[in-house]
């Protein structure tokens, strides 16, 4: 362990791998392994793990479980299992959310015209208007918000990204009244210097950097480097998935998400504090490998388990 001068002693990972993991798994996980895998992360100390999605299962056939697989976690988890968060993509989302007591949602914008109409089917603007009313209605029934931004580095269709559009994006969903902001490199392409300059960007603009978070995907290699770039800037909330699984459904050029397992041993290496026991997500990821039937993705997965 070596610290770094300029970086956090401590930051959050936010795991999204029981959602964003397995929503691009080419067939559904069974309930029961999606629920031991929630149960296992969450024994590992994460302290926030997003287990699902309240998306109708004609657009993500893998998350079509949500509501089984909430009624399960909370037959083991009790009133805990309010607690983990959810993604609603509208209103009828929402309902669904509510009807479990959700205390925790999210919704996904997008910060190019494209993404928005292919993921969302709305144009960039429009896509605010069927935000509104879901983030009114979840604050209004005393649930957090959270925001997801595609997109901010680079789109696979119209290419390079104009951050300023990224930082209009952020600030719409902010003003809406979400309490945080992840902001997403969905295909991987995103380099060290644009995620220190998009986070300036954020603060000149008048955002607190600590409603900031940042998601990495790994594509070319570059996630690691986002991420110190990401602390440098004073970001202290990181989006990743254990064993490196995910991808997007909507953007065929985007691979798996930064591992968790890694992510813990990069700041671990840094004398970071994330109050997560590496092994024992390390076990979680090499139990679920076995379940599917091929091995993670994620490099210290497979150094550390042969």
């Amino acid at each position: 362990m070596t610290p770094m001068a300029g970086l956090p002693s401590a930051i959050t990972v936010y795991e999204v791998g029981p959602r964003d993991g397995l929503q691009n798994e080419a067939e559904p996980v069974p309930t029961a392994v999606k629920a031991e895998l929630v149960r296992r992360l969450l024994a590992a100390g994460l302290p926030v793990v997003e287990a699902t999605s309240f998306v109708h299962p004609r657009w993500v056939p893998q998350l079509a479980d949500a509501g089984e697989l909430l009624d399960t976690l909370a037959g083991d988890l009790g009133d805990a299992a309010r607690d983990l968060p959810v993604l609603v993509p509208n209103e009828r989302g929402l309902d669904r959310a509510l009807e479990r007591g959700c205390r925790h949602v999210a919704v996904f914008g997008s910060a190019t015209e494209t993404f928005a109409q292919r993921n969302l089917n709305r144009s960039w603007d429009q896509q605010f208007a069927m935000f509104a009313p879901v983030v009114e209605r979840a604050l209004a029934a005393g649930a957090d918000v959270r925001a997801y931004v595609s997109m901010c580095f680079g789109d696979p269709w119209e290419g390079d990204v104009d951050p300023d559009r990224v930082v209009e994006t952020g600030q719409r969903l902010l003003a809406m009244g979400a309490t945080q902001l992840s902001l997403g490199d969905t295909i991987g392409v995103g380099t060290a210097g644009q995620v220190g300059d998009l986070v300036r960007r954020f603060v000149a603009a008048g955002t607190p950097v600590d409603r900031l978070a940042l998601h990495f995907h790994d594509t070319y290699g570059q996630a690691l480097a986002n991420v110190l770039a990401g602390l440098l800037a004073g970001v202290t909330t990181y989006d990743a998935s254990a064993g490196g699984l995910g991808g997007c459904p909507y953007a065929e050029s985007a691979t798996g998400n930064l591992a968790t397992e890694d992510l813990l041993w990069f700041c671990r290496g840094l004398g970071i504090d994330t109050g997560v026991d590496l092994d024992a997500v390390v076990a979680a990821s090499a139990w679920l490998a076995d379940a599917r039937g091929r091995p993670s993705p994620s490099a210290v997965v497979r150094a550390l388990t042969g």
